[in-house]
């Protein structure tokens, strides 16, 4: 059974350990290297930080990064979901999603976004399953390897929040 709950310091051995595994298939991020905790804590709020764990294995988590310090964008967050090489199409992902979407609601966020790499289609099928939905394209925004990557813009607006 699947159980989630917020990530602490003492998480981050594994949440890196899976993180490491998205970088490895060069479909996840653009990121060559996992950040330090002090880096990656820096960068994601305090709030809507999740891991998935089956029994003691943590097997994915999830976090909220601020789009922009403006205020008026507080409510706008950029949704990270990774799952473990061993968890993938089990479920664990939408599970995190689910909660990823409840938490970000009850602090108040009215507009998830994600950038997610066109061949990563199991992540944009899980992010329209849960209500996002395609907003465009960036194409060529960026270098992974010396190739040029697109990203498809995905946003899932709430319906109980900014409404």
């Amino acid at each position: 059974m699947i159980l989630t709950e917020a990530i602490t310091y003492s998480d981050w051995s594994a949440v890196s350990r899976i993180y490491k595994e998205g970088i490895a298939t060069g479909m996840a991020t653009f990121e060559k290297e996992v950040p330090s905790w002090e880096d990656w804590d820096a960068n994601h709020l305090k709030s809507c930080r999740i891991i998935a764990r089956n029994e003691e294995e943590v097997v994915g988590w999830a976090a909220l990064s601020p789009v922009s310090s403006r205020c008026v964008y507080g409510g706008v967050a950029e949704v990270s979901i990774y799952v473990a090489a061993t968890a993938r199409g089990k479920g664990v992902g939408k599970i995190l999603m689910n909660r990823l979407i409840y938490e970000s609601e009850s602090e108040g966020f009215w507009t998830l976004q994600a950038g997610i790499f066109p061949e990563n289609k199991n992540s944009i099928r899980l992010h329209e399953k849960s209500g996002f939905r395609i907003i465009g394209y960036r194409e060529r925004i960026g270098q992974l390897d010396g190739v040029w990557k697109d990203n498809v813009l995905l946003e899932r607006r709430s319906s109980k929040i900014g409404l």
